[in-house]
């Protein structure tokens, strides 16, 4: 596998291009990376996985491949003898940072929406631990949490090849202000895979 979050000890979190956004701006392409993540697909097994046309996945695996998130893996033949070509996740999304005041709000979240489609889909005996809190915190603060936070998931990320044999687990760190905010500008979002 290429994951260039498992094979570049060097990446580093950079800003998300305008190309990459806009890949990133839809909950299907956002599980499709995941999903690819964890092992080779093809726009098939996607679509099977996701419940969508085969048209439908090949579309935003397309959009995928463009903005670099998704590769061609090596041809091979399938159950039925047929040649398939999967795709796998270049790991690049890890390293992203998106910012907040850059994303349209309005309709949602793609990385939430993809959230809680996977977590209704794994149903609720698929919660492994959970923490859930509330804080009073300056900007600093925040930017203090976000960048702790991060770095131990960025920890486990660099040496998540070592635990491949192991069962994935996904999540998906959010803090948000409690009461709406007047004039406050976002943070910086981790895109994440």
């Amino acid at each position: 596998m290429t994951d260039e979050r498992r094979t570049d000890p060097e990446a580093k979190r950079r800003p998300a291009t305008p190309q990459e956004l806009k890949a990133l701006s839809h909950p299907l392409r956002v599980r499709i990376v995941r999903l690819c993540g964890d092992r080779e697909l093809t726009n098939k097994q996607l679509a099977d996985r996701l419940g969508v046309d085969p048209g439908t996945a090949y579309y935003h695996v397309r959009q995928l491949v463009d903005a670099g998130f998704l590769e061609p893996a090596e041809v091979r033949t399938g159950e039925t003898g047929a040649l398939e070509k999967p795709y796998r996740s270049t790991g690049r999304t890890w390293w992203l940072s998106v910012p907040l005041e850059d994303l349209d709000l309005s309709e949602g979240f793609a990385p939430v929406d993809a959230f809680q489609q996977e977590l209704a889909e794994a149903g609720p005996d698929s919660i492994a631990t959970y923490a859930r809190f509330s804080l009073h915190l300056s900007p600093e603060d925040v930017a203090e949490l976000d960048r702790r936070i991060v770095a131990v998931i960025d920890e486990f990320v660099e040496t998540d090849a070592e635990r491949r044999h192991l069962p994935a687990h996904g999540g998906l760190f959010l803090l948000h202000r409690t009461e709406p905010a007047h004039g406050a500008t976002g943070g910086t979002a981790p895109a994440g895979d």
